[in-house]
Formats: structure tokens, C-alpha cells, sequence
């Protein structure tokens, strides 16, 4: 049984390390092992997450890393370079490898590679359930024997076995490792043995790698292998062995030499399993089969595949918006007002330390917390589709369409996403596993027009062109669309070169009853994850707004009492006037409802109206108890509930004209006037050009973060840059075009 508890300072630590196919369920047995203990994040230097966690167990503490998936350790992808720097620097105690029981050939091939790095192993067959469905028994104990090696069988999405697994590493890290281990043709053997002899005969490298494995990749011509063994003593003359032994060896037999290694091992592999698993007469087609004759079939994959999208951009944001109001207004009223109060109660109330802390420091967290419930909205409907086993065949369908802009198919997902919040759709890149188009997807999802720009085209196609404002609503959402495959197709011929052929070879796991508590830890951890890593960047931006906003400028008013024309930020906003003019927009109310913009664009429409002066100020100090304010909060909870339970029946799509307009008829007038002024009369052209201009600048703080913690700061800098000219030139264009058609 595990239990939980402390550890004395002399208890020792077991380093366990999780390893293992994708879709073998390694994940689920992690966080059946962990749960709650868990972190998430990046190894370092790379863009492949990394998951660690721990339990405790009579005493011990046992460090739990679970390994991204792979299908060997050959180096050849990131994963599989991450994997293989893990085992090898690392050196865990025990190295547990979850197997995938209904594809066990396949999957022994990276456990033949785990045993010849000489490290303790402990296999643990998963699926056995599955594998019984489809007529498999295997003979546990004659594969324990022919692998010299500890088995454990599971039903990790039951939890069944996996007391076992923690035992059973336990006692593989004490126990000596034996392993059974292939042996390859004769004049093979001969040259790992002279290696061999000459890697004993070097302590520095006999002490970090495994002589039998060291020989074989040496033979197998692996670089990054040979590269820091050059680095040790003796690496050099070992180098040079090795390359004259393995020329010799292509020549004896006619073939790379890794190839013939990789062939004699699934040769190895094939006869084991051939006297391992007895195959029952199997029954007609499986259930996963005769889904998949529907969802992948080419008439009806890519409209289930879409309805599935549909879904989820639909359950991420109705569902969520109940939440997001909910939590704005509570910060906005009872936090504000009990932050006036305390404020008021210690003398500094009506200062600016009022200000900074309603206007900076409360708006700055809400500003991150509205991010909550659509990340975790999101993250729950990814997980139950990875979970459930669909993910990989949303990939399959659009894989053709997505390679025409050099992605893969599972990018689709996240552009999907995207059009109900970019922060999201940024971590939802992760479900990719090639580095190259996680930065690609990253790169167009901005383009995607989120939910928080929609206000501001209801505002404006109703002031400046009101017979049309679906059409022209619309037409915004396709040309963020065409866009993001211009920038697609210009990126993957510049400096996002595609690195391999289009063609996909993926595996269809079968579906499966998603787990409930591992979709709970992939909710909570990754939210986790986005409050650590972006919540500090949004934060600070926001203050710094607010700090723009409360300095005076020109000997006009006081710090933080200062009218916005005369403070830093609208001296900061004019002087964007000139770049913004040939737009059409050349306003400083234009300019400084922009920069706010970078905060969150929902926030552009607020600005509006307190530049052009027709925002009446909320009284957040106004008269209240305290238990009125609790009551309010259990009173908009409860409304929160009901407006999401309401949400569910309406999830059929979204209605472009429904929204509310979110201006009063004096800020239209206003918009109206400026926009005519500054355009030299033509109004509708300019207003059409400012939409373009918000669906294509720089995405939200909160976006860049994400970017920034995703792919560097490199990629988030290009994309913030990069937009802000391709929003200015589309601009341009659309103005130019408006007024030549008489806009």
C-alpha cells in the first residue's frame, strides 16, 4: 500500500524514471503514482515538457520522471534526445518501462535499447485488459525469463497493479540487473567485443556509459554519441577505433551497419514474442475498428473531426464566460471596495496608493485570473480527447489539408482554438510533438480572431457600416484566416523550412474510457503552470499602463489625478499619431486605445471611452457591509452556475450579429467625428482599416507570455514585432483601397 507522509533527512532518495511508446499509458500510471505531486515544465533548454512528481513509500522518497514518449533512443527526434540525456547524465536508479501489452513487438524494441544502457529495469505490461479483448495471452513469466528482467501487468486506466509497479521498482533498483540482451551476427559480436575491450581500458568513459551499448552506437555511426565521448580522456583513440572497425564491418556486410543492428534486433524481438503470445481466434472487427470506419473515412472525417472542434471552441469559451464575468466582478466590487476600505481605515485613502492598488495592482490580477476558467475549460477538453483516444484521429483527417502550409495535422487544434482565446491556443501546441511546428502553429495562432476582439468590430461595423456589419464581421474572421496560410506558406520557405516529407505515419490508439483522475491533474497542473509562468508578465504590464497613466506631464494635475490627455500615456499615445496617420486613425485617443490593447484587446473599447471622455467612474467606494459583499459573491456564484448550465443547451455556434454593442451612442458619435477629422473625410474606410488593425497587431500580453514560455524569447519578440507590421501594412492597404472605391 503507499502512503504518504515526511521523509527523515537520512531516508534515501530513489530516482525513478518512466519510459515508454506513446499511447502505452505511461502518463496514466504517473499520475496514479503522483498525483497531486506533480510539477510540469520545460527541460532545460528545450521546448519538450517536462513532468516530474513523488510519493513516499515506508520511509522513502521516491523522484517519479516521466519521460516524453518515444519509440527508440536513437536521437533522431527531440524526444527522443531528451529521453536518452535523461538516462544517460542522469543515471536513475530504475528505469520503469511501460509496455503497451496489445502491441508488445513494437514496443519491446525501446526496451531492448533501455537494457542495453545496462541501467536497472523493471518492464510493466499495460493493457491487459485490452489485450484479453483481443484474444492475446501472454506468457508473463517466459518473457520475465527471456528479458532477465521483473514484470509488473496493469490496468493503469483502473489503477490496477500499480501498488505493484512502486514495489516492484523498489525492489529492481537493489536487486542486480541481469538482463538478456540480443546477440547480433557473428562478425557484429566481434567488433562490439573489440570496443568493448577498448572502452574498459578507460575509466572515464567505462564509468558514465555501458561498454556494450557505447560499442554499438559507436558502430551504428551516432554522432551526438561520439561527439562527448571525443570530449573524455581516451575518447580520441577510441573514436578512431571505432570508425576503421565499423568501415570494415559495412564492407563484410554489404549494409550500414545500423541498419543491420536494428534488423537483427526486431528479428531478436520477433522470435520472443513468437514463443510469448498465443493468439486466441480473433473475433470480427474491434470496437475501435468499426469507429474508425466512420471518423477517418474520407467523406466523414473532416466534418466529424470539425463538429469535434466546434465543440471544444464552443465549450472554451460559453462555458467559461460565466466564470470570467464572475471573477471580474468580484474584483472589481467587493476586492475593490474592500481594498478602498483598509486603504481608507490608515489614512490613504482618495491617494494614489488607492489608485495603485484598484486601478494597478487588483486590474493586473484580474487581468490574470480571467484566464482560468477558459485554460482550464480548455484544458479539459483536450485531455478527454487525448485521453479518449481521438486526438490522433483529428490529426489523421487533417493532416492533408495542414501539410499544404507545412504543418502537421494536429495543428489545427490550436488555430481552432484560437478563435475563442490565444493564450490557450498557444499551450495547446503542446499536444505537438515536433519543435518546428509548435513554433509554426504558435506563430499563426494570433492570427486566429479571438473572442476579446469581437466588441470592438461590433462597435465599429455599426458605427462606420451598419447595413453590413455581419458581412464585414465575418469577412474579418476569414481574412485572419488567409492571412495566418500567407505567413504559413512565407515562414515554411524562409526560416521554418519544413524538416522532413509531409507524409504522416502516426499510431491510432484504441478509444478508450477517458481517466478521470488524470484529466483532473492535467487540468490543474497546466493552469498551474500558465499562473507561474505568464501571470508576472501581465501583471507587470498592467502596472506599468496604470504608471503611464498617473504620471503628469506639461505641469498639468497631480500624480495619479491627472487628466489622460496630459499624463505620460497620452503624450505617449500622440506621439504614435504620425505612424498611425497614413492608417486613416491618427488620433492620440486612437494611439493610446491601441497600447491598451496590448494589455488585453477587450480593454480597447474602455479606453475609447475614457479618452474621448464619455466613461462614467464607478464608485468602487461605495457604501456596503461586509456580509453584503459575501452575499453578493454567493449570489453571482450562484447566477455563474445557472448562466453555464444555460450555456450548454445553446453550444450550436456562434451568431456574429447577437453581440451586444459595447459602446453608448455619444462614444459612437465620438468615433465618428475623430475618424472623419483624421481621414480626411473618409470615416468608413479608416474605421474599416482600424478593424484590420486590431486583428492583426500584437497579440495581448498574456499571448506573448505564453509565447515567450512555449518556444523563447526569441519567437515571441517576432511575433510581436512581426504582427505590428503586418497589422500597419494591411491597414494601409485597406484604407487606400477605401478611399479609391470613395469609403
Amino acid at each position: 500500500m503507499i502512503t504518504t507522509g515526511f521523509v527523515s533527512a537520512d531516508s534515501r532518495v530513489l530516482s525513478v524514471a518512466l519510459a515508454g511508446n506513446p499511447n502505452a499509458g505511461k502518463s496514466t500510471i504517473f499520475n496514479a503514482l503522483t498525483g497531486a505531486r506533480q510539477h510540469v515544465g520545460n527541460w532545460p533548454g528545450k521546448t519538450v515538457e517536462k513532468k516530474t512528481g513523488e510519493l513516499f513509500l515506508d520511509g522513502r522518497r521516491l523522484n517519479i520522471t516521466d519521460l516524453p514518449g518515444t519509440y527508440s533512443l536513437s536521437a533522431y527526434t527531440l524526444e527522443e534526445i531528451v529521453a536518452r540525456d535523461f538516462l544517460l547524465e542522469e543515471r536513475p536508479d530504475v528505469v520503469v518501462a511501460v509496455v503497451d501489452a496489445t502491441n508488445l513487438e513494437r514496443n519491446l524494441y525501446l526496451v531492448v535499447q533501455l537494457l542495453e544502457l545496462g541501467l536497472p529495469t523493471l518492464l510493466v505490461l499495460n493493457m491487459m485488459d485490452v489485450a484479453g479483448e483481443q484474444g492475446l495471452d501472454i506468457d508473463t513469466v517466459e518473457l520475465s525469463l527471456s528479458l532477465g528482467v521483473p514484470i509488473v501487468p496493469t490496468v493503469a486506466s483502473r489503477e490496477q497493479g500499480i501498488d505493484d509497479v512502486i514495489a516492484g521498482a523498489c525492489r529492481a533498483a537493489t536487486e542486480p540487473a541481469n538482463p538478456c540482451l540480443p546477440e547480433y551476427l557473428p562478425q557484429v559480436e566481434r567488433e562490439i567485443a573489440r570496443l568493448q575491450n577498448i572502452i574498459n581500458e578507460h575509466d572515464a568513459i567505462r564509468d558514465v556509459y555501458s561498454p556494450r551499448w557505447l560499442a554499438l552506437r559507436l558502430l551504428e555511426g551516432d554522432s551526438d554519441v561520439a561527439e562527448r565521448v571525443g570530449s573524455l580522456p581516451g575518447g580520441s583513440s577510441l573514436l578512431a577505433e571505432a570508425i576503421e572497425r565499423g568501415a570494415v564491418l559495412a564492407a563484410e556486410l554489404e549494409e550500414d551497419v545500423d541498419l543491420t543492428i536494428a534488423d537483427q534486433r526486431y528479428r531478436w524481438i520477433h522470435a520472443l514474442v513468437g514463443r510469448v503470445v498465443r493468439a486466441r481466434p480473433a473475433h470480427s472487427l474491434s470496437r475501435s475498428d468499426r469507429i474508425d470506419r466512420f471518423v477517418t473515412d474520407r467523406r466523414f472525417g473532416i466534418p466529424i473531426f470539425l463538429l469535434a472542434m466546434w465543440i471544444v471552441f464552443k465549450f472554451t469559451t460559453d462555458l467559461s464566460a460565466p466564470w470570467v464575468d464572475w471573477l471580474d466582478a468580484v474584483l472589481t466590487g467587493p476586492v475593490s471596495r474592500w481594498a478602498v476600505a483598509v486603504l481608507g481605515a490608515v489614512g490613504m485613502g482618495g491617494t494614489w496608493v488607492e489608485s495603485l492598488v484598484v486601478d494597478g495592482v487588483i486590474a493586473g490580477v484580474g487581468g490574470v485570473l480571467a484566464f482560468i476558467p477558459v485554460l482550464a475549460a480548455l484544458y479539459f477538453a483536450l485531455a478527454i480527447l487525448e485521453d479518449s483516444g481521438y486526438m490522433a484521429r483529428g490529426a489523421f483527417v487533417m493532416d492533408r489539408m495542414m501539410n499544404r502550409i507545412g504543418l502537421h495535422g494536429r495543428s489545427f487544434l490550436p488555430l481552432m482554438v484560437g478563435f475563442g482565446c490565444s493564450v490557450p491556443a498557444i499551450y495547446a501546441t503542446r499536444t505537438l510533438t515536433n519543435n518546428r511546428d509548435r513554433i509554426l502553429t504558435g506563430l499563426l495562432v494570433p492570427f486566429m480572431s479571438c473572442g476579446a476582439r469581437l466588441p470592438v468590430y461590433v462597435l465599429f461595423a455599426a458605427i462606420f457600416l451598419p447595413r453590413s456589419s455581419s458581412l464585414v464581421i465575418l469577412g474579418l474572421y476569414l481574412l485572419g484566416v488567409i492571412v495566418a496560410i500567407l505567413v504559413g506558406l512565407t515562414l515554411q520557405r524562409t526560416i521554418l523550412p519544413a524538416t522532413a516529407a509531409p507524409g504522416l505515419v502516426m499510431e491510432l490508439p484504441p478509444y478508450r474510457l477517458p481517466n478521470w483522475r488524470g484529466i483532473r491533474n492535467n487540468v490543474w497542473l497546466r493552469t498551474r503552470s500558465f499562473l507561474q509562468h505568464a501571470a508576472s508578465l501581465i501583471l507587470v504590464t498592467s502596472m506599468a499602463i496604470w504608471l503611464l497613466m498617473a504620471i503628469p506631464t506639461g505641469g498639468q494635475g497631480s500624480f495619479a489625478d491627472t487628466p489622460m490627455a496630459d499624463s505620460a500615456f497620452g503624450r505617449l499615445s500622440t506621439a504614435l499619431t504620425p505612424v498611425l496617420r497614413p492608417l486613416g486613425f491618427g488620433s492620440w485617443q486612437s494611439g493610446g486605445a491601441l497600447i491598451s490593447g496590448l494589455v488585453a484587446k477587450e480593454v480597447v473599447i474602455s479606453t475609447m471611452a475614457q479618452t474621448y471622455g464619455t466613461e462614467a467612474t464607478e464608485d468602487v467606494g461605495q457604501p456596503t457591509t461586509f456580509f453584503g459583499d459575501l452575499l453578493e459573491i454567493a449570489s453571482s456564484f450562484i447566477q455563474a452556475v445557472i448562466d453555464t448550465l444555460k450555456a450548454i443547451p445553446g453550444m450550436i455556434g456562434i451568431n456574429l450579429g447577437s453581440a451586444e454593442e459595447s459602446g453608448e451612442p455619444e462614444l459612437s458619435a465620438a468615433i465618428r467625428s475623430s475618424f472623419e477629422t483624421t481621414s480626411g473625410g473618409h470615416a468608413a474606410a479608416a474605421g474599416l482599416a482600424f478593424m484590420v488593425f486590431v486583428l492583426l497587431y500584437t497579440p495581448c500580453m498574456a499571448t506573448i507570455a505564453a509565447e515567450r514560455h512555449e518556444f523563447g524569447r526569441r519567437w515571441a519578440i517576432l511575433s510581436l514585432v512581426g504582427q505590428l507590421i503586418i497589422a500597419w501594412v494591411g491597414a494601409f492597404i485597406v484604407f487606400r483601397l477605401g478611399v479609391a472605391l470613395g469609403g
